[in-house]
This record gives structure tokens, sequence and C-alpha cells, in this order.
């Protein structure tokens, strides 16, 4: 099965609060914030949600297509893409910008205040998706990007009647309602986190009972609650895998999904294939930035034992 990335290439610019996010805000002043946070360090790491989701899925033996665009400064990080394993032949690349880029603030707890500038990203609704998408058997994900070019690929992959996970993730603050219902209408799977999951029935007054007409599989990411996958006939949870340290959580979501779409390529039990999404997870959150953790699929399976027990399923990811 060929595996699709449609996704935001980026620089992230990583910064470390050494303080609580809480503490900084007034209840009833929130409708009038002025607020700067002096950080202690900040670091520049590749990043982006298409280009995590197809590093991590590359490190699981995959060779995903990476479809989205860059600027004149991506050169590099082409070839750091394409030494991991990705297909960047999918890229498109703009002289005239810069690739696009993240900042994030991370305070004491975990928790970040991030903006995002677009770049070259705004270019990504001039690719032909449809282009990508002739081979009889695809798996797309449509992951946080351009919002037009979000809905050109939930549109080509309708029209082709290619399955395709949709995931708006950061990109709820940008899409209406509108915009949301018609980007889940045939994706075999939504994807969300618990608080994107709440922003998706406000927006789109979709009911959460009335989700799973909609689709086939509804995914939320709990954190370090792990994840809960919904099927139209059960409810499935997958609990976290234990990280040996906590970094750096940017990027954990993103490795989430490229193990949950290995397990789906395999054909294992949702019950696997979410548990795969969790230890990818946990390597990301133990490095910094979202590219920068590393492992081989023999390490992978044994450490998936470690946490999980051994199952027919997981011996089967080395075929």
């Amino acid at each position: 099965m060929k595996l699709i990335v449609t996704g935001s290439i980026a620089y992230d610019y990583l910064m470390t609060f050494p303080g609580h996010f809480s503490e900084q805000f007034i209840a009833d002043k929130l409708d009038r914030i002025s607020v700067s946070f002096l950080v202690d360090t900040m670091k520049q790491h590749p990043g982006g949600c298409g280009a995590n989701i197809a590093y991590s899925l590359a490190l699981l033996d995959e060779n995903p297509l990476l479809v989205g665009s860059a600027g004149c400064d991506f050169e590099a990080y082409r070839k750091q893409l394409e030494k991991a394993g990705v297909d960047t032949s999918g890229v498109l690349v703009r002289e005239d910008v810069y690739t696009a880029s993240f900042f994030a603030n991370t305070d004491q707890d975990g928790n970040q205040i991030c903006s995002f500038y677009t770049g070259a990203m705004q270019f990504a609704r001039d690719i032909q998706l449809s282009e990508h998408l002739q081979e009889a058997s695809t798996l797309t994900i449509v992951s946080p990007n351009d919002p037009d070019t979000m809905s050109n690929a939930a549109d080509a992959c309708r029209e082709l009647n290619a399955d395709f996970i949709y995931d708006p993730g950061q990109q709820i603050a940008r899409l209406d309602g509108e915009a949301l219902r018609k980007g889940v209408q045939g994706a075999k799977i939504l994807i969300l986190n618990e608080y994107e999951h709440e922003m998706f029935l406000k927006k789109t007054g979709i009911p959460d009972d009335g989700i799973m007409k909609q689709i086939e599989i509804l995914i939320v990411t709990l954190g370090d609650k792990g994840a809960v996958i919904r099927t139209t006939d059960k409810r499935i949870e997958i609990p976290i895998a234990s990280p040996d340290q906590i970094l750096d959580p940017t990027g954990v979501g993103d490795a989430f999904r490229a193990g949950l779409m290995k397990g789906m390529v395999k054909g294992f039990s949702w019950e696997t294939s979410g548990r795969m999404g969790s230890l990818a997870a946990a390597y990301v959150i133990e490095t910094e930035g979202t590219q920068n953790h590393h492992f081989t699929l023999d390490a992978f399976i044994q450490r998936y034992i470690q946490n999980f027990g051994k199952n027919e399923e997981i011996d089967q990811l080395r075929v």
C-alpha cells in the first residue's frame, strides 16, 4: 500500500519558559491579554505536521510520499528527510519565499502557546494531489496545512474513492464549521486530540453520538491518559507507552499518527495499531524537536513487547 502524507513542512523554533502559564493570566481580564514571556532557551528544528508524520513512518520501514510545499531554505531539510527514507518528490519548492515556521513556547507543566507563520505553505494549494492517487491501494492522511490545501486534498480523495484520514489538528482554529463538516465527509478516520474534539463538536454542530454516522473510526488522543478509538460497535482504550524521560511534547501527536498508520498498513487490529502509535509518541517526547528521535524496527518491536506484551501481530512487523 502506498502511504501519502499531506501536511505542513516547517522549521520549528522551540522555546522553554521557566514558569507556569496559568499563573500569568488574570481570569476576569482574558479579553485584554498583554503578556510577554522571557524564555531561557530557543532551538531550531525541522518540523511541520506532514514532515513529522512522514519521518516517523520512514523509521518504521515505510517509504511515505510527502506532499506539501517548502521554500528556498528547504534543500538541507530535503536531504535529511530523504536520508531517513521519505519520498520528497511530492514537495513543491518555491524559491521566492521561506519555508513555514512554527514557534512553540512550553512551560514547566508541558503547556504550550504556539504561533505559525505560513510562508511557503500557502502555495501548497497549487499541488494536484490526484496525480499521486492513481495507484489502486493508497492511504492518505490530510494533516494540518494551508486550509484550502486541506479542502482540496479531501476532495481529491473523495473523487477517486481513496481511503483517507482527516486530521484537522491545529487548523481547527482557522476552519469554520462548514469546512470541517465537508472535510470529514467520506473519511475513513477522524483523528483529534481531546481539545480539538470539543472544538470540532462545537463548530460543526454534530452531536457526539452523531459523529459515527459520518466516519468509520474516531480517534481521540488524551495526552498522558493515552487515546480512545471508537468504531461503530466498540470503544477501545489505548494506554500510553512509558517514556524514559519527558523533554518536549511537540510532535508527539504526529508520531502517534505514524505508528497508527503503520499498523493499518500491516492490517493489524486497532488495539495493536493504537499501541504502536503510543510507542512512536514516546520516542518523540524523550527528545527535543520532532525529528530527532531514532530507532530500528527491531528496537521498536522489543520496546513494544516490554510495554504491552507480546502478540502475534507485532511479530509480523518485520515481514
